[in-house]
């Protein structure tokens, strides 16, 4: 017996992992939900089920598969069912990589700075543009975000929670901050943002206009009517861009915009001067972005032909480049706080069958577990075991 909700997500392509993520809960507890019925606690059944519709809707779900979604049916036996089930240690490692992406976020302890003479901890927010690592990918994303800023670009930077896409955006405002030619951020609020005005409230293009009227014309009334406010956004970016600056569209959670708006972002990019780009757009996601820009979704076709989408990888071989980076900024030298075999331990634990958690969040609360722990049992260098233990 099995959800038919296991089956629709198989259906849509959409994992059980996908769906944890957009819910903030752990996969084994989507997987409890499915298999056994057992709803969280943390909210009411009828909520959490109109929430699940809600997100599943926004990746196909069509209504003749609402119906009895949350119900039970039975599946035939395999031929082999009644044998005892091999151990697949894959699949294990690979659930314990999907908790893992889902970690809380962990803190360095004031003894555990004390204990490895830590003065900062070296996995704090990025300070200063010096202080980003580049990977060639990163490297990649952040020249063609700052030549699409000038010459006019239209892209999405997809990727998972902690891969180092708001980095990114910070790094593009310090750029843009101290570049000789004036380039213009904007960057509409998305505090609420949802992809149904059913569970929150969704961005409208006409939320767009404004944004850029407020930042390009900030003295100047905007207009009541919709017509009249997108003549008048038009006009202050020709304005503007002859004045010699450059504008850029920023949205962040861009995974959490309506098909609708992601549609009209094509009419924004299209406004033009000549054969130059009035305004250069950066979507930044997670992967449901990356998904719902398929070239293979009939619905947004008209974008995907016109929107690059990079999409950021993990780590990987750049890992202890990356840890040597983040220590050296602390002060720290890795060699003394970490030996070879614990590095490698690390990258077994985030790596999988076909998969991989080297992004920098996971990497930053693995080792910060590891360092709390190691301070609380006066081990003074972080080991292989320690890292496997965590």
């Amino acid at each position: 017996m099995s959800m038919r909700l296991d089956r629709v997500l198989t259906s849509l392509d959409f994992t059980k992992s996908d769906l944890a993520r957009q819910v903030h809960l752990s996969p084994a507890t989507i997987t409890q939900l499915v298999r056994y019925n057992k709803w969280p606690k943390s909210r009411t059944v009828e909520d959490f089920q109109a929430e699940i519709i809600d997100i599943l809707r926004a990746n196909g779900l069509q209504p003749y598969q609402e119906k009895g979604l949350f119900e039970f049916e039975a599946r035939p036996l395999a031929p082999t069912q009644r044998t005892a089930p091999s151990h697949n240690p894959n699949a294990e490692q690979d659930h314990n990589l999907e908790n893992l992406m889902l970690l809380r976020k962990q803190t360095l302890k004031p003894e555990t700075k004390r204990t490895f003479r830590l003065f900062r901890d070296p996995f704090a927010e990025v300070r200063a543009a010096e202080e980003v690592y580049l990977t060639h990918d990163i490297r990649y994303v952040r020249e063609s975000m700052r030549s699409g800023a000038k010459f006019g670009t239209f892209m999405a930077i997809v990727g998972e929670s902690g891969a180092g896409k708001s980095t990114l955006r910070k790094d593009l405002a310090t750029w843009a901050a101290n570049e000789h030619d004036p380039v213009i951020l904007i960057e509409p609020y998305v505090l609420g943002m949802e992809e149904s005005d059913e569970r929150g409230k969704t961005l409208k293009s006409g939320h767009i206009a404004e944004s850029i009227m407020r930042s390009v014309a900030p003295g100047e009334k905007i207009k009541a009517s919709s017509e009249a406010r997108f003549r008048q956004c038009h006009e202050a970016l020709l304005e503007s861009f002859r004045a010699g600056n450059r504008h850029v569209l920023i949205i962040e959670e861009a995974h959490g915009m309506p098909i609708a708006t992601l549609k009209h972002l094509k009419r924004f990019y299209e406004l033009e001067d000549g054969f130059n780009k009035l305004l250069s757009i950066i979507l930044i996601g997670q992967t449901e972005l990356g998904r719902r820009l398929d070239e293979r979704n009939p619905r947004v076709r008209e974008i995907v032909q016109r929107c690059e989408v990079v999409t950021l990888r993990p780590l990987d071989s750049h890992l202890e480049g990356y840890l040597q980076h983040r220590f050296q900024i602390a002060g720290a030298d890795l060699s003394k706080l970490m030996d070879a075999n614990a590095i490698e331990a690390l990258r077994t634990k985030l790596t999988g069958q076909g998969f991989s958690a080297l992004y920098p969040l996971a990497v930053h609360n693995v080792v910060t577990a590891a360092l709390n722990e190691a301070a609380q049992l006066g081990i003074p260098k972080l080991t292989a075991d320690l890292i496997k233990g965590v």
